[in-house]
């Protein structure tokens, strides 16, 4: 009987206050969209910076040391965590490469053997840039390396850049979210107003707060699942059939973390959230604020 009630009374209360419930589901639309593309604009943001960070490489370039050397000076770098992959490069394999990009004759390849054997250095992910630093000044205090190269700066460009989109989409996110979870808990409110009577009399035959706060939960989900579908829907247009046809270059990039339908769910899910927090807090505070007798 009660679940029939909540589910009754909850699909009613759409109904009761139209224009506060379209503004409400309107703007969580809204909040939950621009959070989907955001996030999928900056998920592949991360995975540009990251194969970005991939690029830069660490080269150590050694002293006149034998293989033997070489071989353990190898294994000593395999063992870093942060050593994700390793090339040596011999002295002639350098004169090589030196010649190929530089476009040299093949007789001039023999004036090359100054050219110093090397190890070409790939950072595994998730290490920031001082803790490249501090294996890069701990390579330099290796016996038979003679010089330790990489590109400093792009690393603290690229890091530096990556929090501030963080930082900033974090910021933007939850200040939509909050602007939509306020336009909810005003809309609840309205309908609590328009129901105060029916309220009253409920509490003076013993319904609880809790029993009379479930149809308003039901009716922020409601508005969440309403919100959060027609956002999904939107969403998969824009990146699956919109962008591909008229920005076929982006629309090349992935969805997070491989599948559509993480970020599709997780939008869905958001909203309901949303929907529910909202009308959470206004059914809390004014149910329990509504005085039995006027």
């Amino acid at each position: 009987m009660s679940a029939g009630y909540v589910i009754k009374e909850g699909f009613a209360g759409l109904g009761r206050a139209k224009l506060a419930a379209f503004t409400s589901i309107f703007s969580l639309f809204i909040a939950v969209l621009l959070i989907g593309v955001l996030f999928r604009v900056g998920y592949n943001a991360y995975e540009i910076s990251q194969l970005i960070r991939q690029q830069v490489e660490v080269e150590i370039f050694l002293d006149n040391i034998n293989r033997t050397e070489t071989t353990r000076l190898e294994n000593t770098l395999l063992q870093k965590p942060e050593v994700a992959g390793l090339t040596y490069i011999s002295s002639d394999s350098a004169s090589r490469i030196f010649q190929m990009e530089f476009g040299l004759g093949a007789e001039t390849i023999a004036d090359l053997n100054f050219l110093p054997a090397s190890f070409r250095v790939v950072i595994a992910e998730g290490y920031n840039v001082a803790q490249v630093d501090s294996l890069v000044q701990e390579i330099r205090g290796y016996s038979g390396v003679d010089e330790v190269r990489f590109n400093l700066a792009l690393l603290e460009t690229i890091e530096s850049r990556s929090e501030s989109l963080l930082l900033g989409g974090s910021a933007l996110g939850s200040f939509i979210l909050l602007v939509a979870m306020i336009l909810v808990f005003n809309t609840i409110r309205l309908t609590i107003y328009a129901k105060r009577d029916l309220i009253r009399a409920m509490k003076l035959v013993g319904a609880t707060n809790a029993f009379i706060r479930r149809p308003f939960l039901l009716e922020g989900v409601l508005q969440g699942v309403i919100a959060g579908g027609s956002a999904s829907l939107l969403i998969y247009g824009i990146f699956e059939w919109l962008i591909p046809t008229f920005l076929p270059q982006i629309g090349v990039l992935s969805w997070p973390f491989g599948r559509w339908y993480f970020l599709i769910l997780g939008t869905i899910g958001l909203a309901i959230v949303m929907g529910w927090l909202g009308s959470r807090w206004a059914a809390i505070k004014f149910i329990r604020d509504t005085k039995v007798y006027s």
